[in-house]
């Protein structure tokens, strides 16, 4: 039994590795310079591939563990830095760092990131997706309306677009979990946008867990983290990618 043992370690080791020395990557958008973490997962590929973007904290060491897990489930995980290099440990600057985000910036480099990804060789470029959560869920859904090349997106508790005229302009399969005790985001809005979707003929699936606040997902939010609720997200997570991203 020790021997089976070790050998599934040894088995698992090189996808591990892989997945947990992200290779520091950076691509143009516009007359800037974005910088991202690129975590790929063992084999050669070419791979599916998701765009990882980060809450208003940054680029931290919760969205880089986010980018590995995907990695270690046989993705190419771009986890990009909107905040060019910041980073914040208190909600104060965080505020103060997503309000100096412009959302046309942020779109912009997103974008960017789609078009660094298709054009490695390593990346199967009809397999995109993309996820996010607190800020990074909404700039996911608004990356959703702006690139038709994008096929599945991941909302975890992110503004939502309304326009209807947007709304149609989306490609992608859409899955989000969102909390009954936010009050940012409430479940009349994940409701409205879900109705809104399936009128246009989108392919979008909800998910509403009623105890959860905002954040529920990240196990620095000592106060509101759900771990059963989070255990259930990345599930659902990890089967709507696989679903629309593996080809086999």
């Amino acid at each position: 039994m020790r021997r089976l043992f070790l050998a599934l370690c040894l088995l698992l080791l090189p996808a591990a590795l892989s997945a947990a020395n992200p290779e520091q990557v950076s691509y143009p958008s516009g007359d800037q310079t974005v910088h991202a973490l690129l975590y790929l997962p063992s084999g050669k590929g070419p791979h599916p591939a998701v765009v990882v973007i980060h809450e208003w904290w940054g680029l931290n060491d919760q969205i880089k563990d986010e980018a590995t897990r995907f990695a270690s489930e046989g993705y190419a995980a771009l986890a990009v830095d909107l905040y060019r290099g910041q980073v914040a440990t208190d909600s104060g600057v965080a505020h103060e760092l997503m309000r100096g985000l412009p959302q046309d910036r942020g779109v912009r480099d997103l974008l960017a990131a789609v078009k660094y990804l298709e054009g490695r060789k390593d990346i199967d470029s009809k397999h995109l997706g993309a996820v996010g959560w607190c800020m990074g869920g909404g700039f996911a859904a608004q990356l959703a309306v702006a690139s038709p090349d994008i096929k599945a997106v991941a909302i975890n508790y992110g503004s939502l677009p309304t326009d209807r005229e947007a709304l149609a302009r989306i490609h992608a399969a859409i899955l989000g979990n969102f909390g009954g005790q936010d009050h940012g985001i409430t479940p009349d809005d994940v409701n409205a946008f879900a109705a809104a979707l399936k009128s246009l003929g989108k392919s979008v699936d909800v998910k509403i867990y009623p105890d959860a606040g905002h954040a529920f997902e990240n196990p620095n939010n000592k106060g509101v983290y759900r771990p059963d609720d989070t255990k259930d997200a990345e599930a659902r997570m990890s089967r709507f990618f696989a679903s629309e991203l593996k080809t086999n």
